[in-house]
């Protein structure tokens, strides 16, 4: 509750930032943080019903972590986890709930066709990201399958997190973010920053896309002004490790005090 107002965490898409053969971008990524104050609640904000039972108090700091295709997140999450906080990763989430053998994949494959699915029955992830990049119809359906698993995964991730202990830091790290600050539930969002030309070369000697592939990539996503226009501490990972490390460790000195 802030300011007598019952806020509800903002819906979190697996979209153009977060694609399902990226589920690794954590490593790629930004880390905002977020504060919730005591007593924020916490729902999914687009299908009520898919997430029904799912609103919890957070008495803790819940931090959101956010950022483009290749501009450090995963870096500075990892960063922050050797402060000592909780990640609750989005990405990662992904990949668990489309794992061989649960729900998701099975909608995934009889919506796309058993090619998504390689020899062994697992996702093809190459597949499926050529089988709906520049596709927002098919885009949107596969947000539909895959979308309510993660949030109600997070929620339980999230769950678990409060019980140990009101003092513990919580990063919900998240590669899109699209909410208006008027009416989100954080305290402080920090989004991972790089030049997309940075970014695409990332891309190319990280994760062996072609220049083409990489820079289509880093094109589809939104814009480093979207992005800032929400962002309450911009992390610049365009320096070195030890830049980016310093950034870090001036967040964490604002987190710890819940600044």
């Amino acid at each position: 509750m802030v300011n007598g107002q019952e806020r509800i965490l903002p819906k979190c898409c697996i979209g153009p930032e977060s694609h399902p053969m990226d589920a690794d971008e954590s490593s790629l990524g930004a880390v905002p943080q977020v504060l919730l104050r005591p007593g924020l609640r916490f729902a999914c904000g687009a299908k009520r019903s898919a997430c029904s039972g799912l609103w919890q108090t957070l008495p803790m700091p819940l931090l959101a972590l956010t950022g483009g295709i290749a501009a450090g997140k995963s870096t500075i999450s990892r960063m922050l986890q050797e402060h000592g906080a909780l990640i609750v990763d989005a990405d990662a989430i992904v990949r668990e709930v489309q794992a061989p053998g649960s729900p998701v994949l099975d909608e995934i494959a009889a919506q796309f066709g058993r090619e998504m699915l390689d020899a062994e029955g697992a996702l093809d992830r190459a597949a499926l990201g050529t089988r709906v990049f520049g596709d927002p119809e098919a885009l949107g359906r596969l947000n539909a399958i895959v979308h309510p698993a993660v949030q109600r995964r997070a929620m339980e991730r999230i769950q678990d997190a409060l019980a140990s202990g009101p003092d513990t830091v919580v990063i919900y790290d998240i590669p899109l973010l699209l909410e208006k600050r008027d009416s989100d539930p954080w305290s402080l969002v920090v989004v991972a920053e790089a030049p997309a030309e940075v970014r695409t070369q990332r891309l190319v000697t990280q994760r062996g896309m072609s220049a083409a592939d990489a820079a289509a990539r880093v094109g589809s996503q939104i814009s480093d002004a979207q992005r800032r226009a929400i962002a309450d501490v911009v992390i610049d990972t365009t320096g070195t490790m030890a830049d980016t490390q310093r950034q870090v460790d001036e967040l964490w000195e604002r987190v710890a005090v819940r600044v």
